[in-house]
This record gives structure tokens, sequence and C-alpha cells, in this order.
């Protein structure tokens, strides 16, 4: 049996841009729907840390993580993948993220599964939330199981856990995926306008305060 590859070629072509177009969606449109989804992150974070507990000691130990509680995976020929996640930084969530991938390949079947992508550091963090973490062709992911996490070893600040969740994972590769962030309000630190803005109220006030004691002495020595 012989394959267009043009065909193959555009099939892809329209796959990744419809995941892209999907992706550009990142938060949920409503409080529910945001609601829902950050229920379903904890959940398959909590499930994954059930099937190795030495995982709850490596999100403890990193500087942030991001947690895709369903991520779709599949096709005939042309295969790509989607999911929305959740992005915490030292406990505390500050966004939302599409991951979407595209692959060309003898994929038959479908795969679905949670992710979870650990960063030491702040660096690696800064990569993912500027959009500008990506991998390589050949990235790999470790499989979630007893055990697993004790052995675990970052790359470039970066470690990814996957966590078959229906169909059968025949290779653990996250080769392609790519992220966008969302940030949540609030999430970010006070702007310069703002703070200059405190600071210059506080010089009034106590501008204020000076000329409320000079009247109250002026004041006093007119009485006397």
């Amino acid at each position: 049996m012989k394959i267009n590859t043009t065909t193959v070629g555009r099939a892809a072509a329209i796959a990744l841009v419809t995941m892209l177009i999907i992706g550009c969606q990142t938060a949920p449109k409503t409080e529910a729907k945001k609601a829902s989804l950050e229920q379903d992150a904890q959940s398959a974070l909590k499930q994954m840390e059930a099937a190795d507990p030495a995982l709850a000691d490596v999100v403890s130990r990193a500087y942030a993580y991001a947690i895709f509680p369903h991520v779709g995976k599949g096709g005939l020929i042309v295969g790509g993948g989607y999911g929305r996640g959740v992005v915490y930084e030292q406990g505390r969530q500050i966004g939302f993220a599409d991951m979407t991938q595209a692959s060309v390949g003898a994929q038959i079947g479908g795969q679905s599964f949670s992710e979870l992508i650990v960063f030491e550091n702040k660096e690696a963090l800064d990569r993912f939330k500027n959009n500008q973490l990506t991998f390589s062709a050949n990235a790999s992911a470790v499989a979630v199981k007893k055990g697993a996490a004790s052995s675990m070893k970052y790359e470039n600040g970066v470690a990814v856990f996957v966590m078959p969740r229906a169909g059968l994972m025949a290779e653990l590769s996250v080769g392609g995926q790519k992220f966008t962030f969302s940030p949540v309000e609030g999430s970010g630190q006070p702007s310069t306008r703002s703070a200059q803005g405190a600071s210059a109220t506080e010089g009034q006030s106590d501008t204020r305060t000076t000329e409320t004691k000079t009247e109250i002495k002026t004041e006093r020595r007119t009485t006397d």
C-alpha cells in the first residue's frame, strides 16, 4: 500500500493549524469551567502521587509545576494531541496553559493521559510562561509507577511525568509539544506605577501631617 506523502503532509498541516487555533483559547471562559479544570488538575495530581508516592516529594521540592489532567492523542497516520492545564508557582496558582502536539507516523488507536511538568527553578518556569518551552522530537517522559520519581533527573530545569488514563501508551514521547501560558488576574507583582502611586500618597500624607503639626504649634503660640 502506497501512501501519498503530499496528502499526509497536508493533513498534518491542517491538524496542526486546528490545534493551534484551539490552543489560543488557553484559559477556560467561565468561572465554572475554571473551577472544574482546577478540580480535575488536583484530582489527576493525587492519582499520580498515589501511583508513585515519591512523586509528592518531587512536587513539594520543585519551584513550580503544571498539571494537565486530560491530554488526548491519537489518529491513523496523522496524530496530534491537545490538553489544557493549570500552573502553580510556589504552591500558588498563577495561570492556565494549553498544550498542542502534532506528529506524523504510524499511530493507530487513541491515547488519553495526564501529564505533569515539574520546574526545577524560576528560569525554567519563566521559559514556560514566555511560551518558549518546546520539547524536542526525541524528548521523553517518565511513566508514573512506584519508584519512578526517585530516579528522576531534570533536563534544562524541566522534568515530565505521564500517566495513562485510557488506551495503551506504546511510547512515552512528548516530542513536539508546545505550550501557551495565560496568567490569572492578580497573580503578578504590583506594577511600578502602582508602587510609585503608593509612595506619592505616603509622601502627601507625611506633608499634610507636618503642616497640621505646624498649624497646631502656631495656634498655641498665639494663644499664649
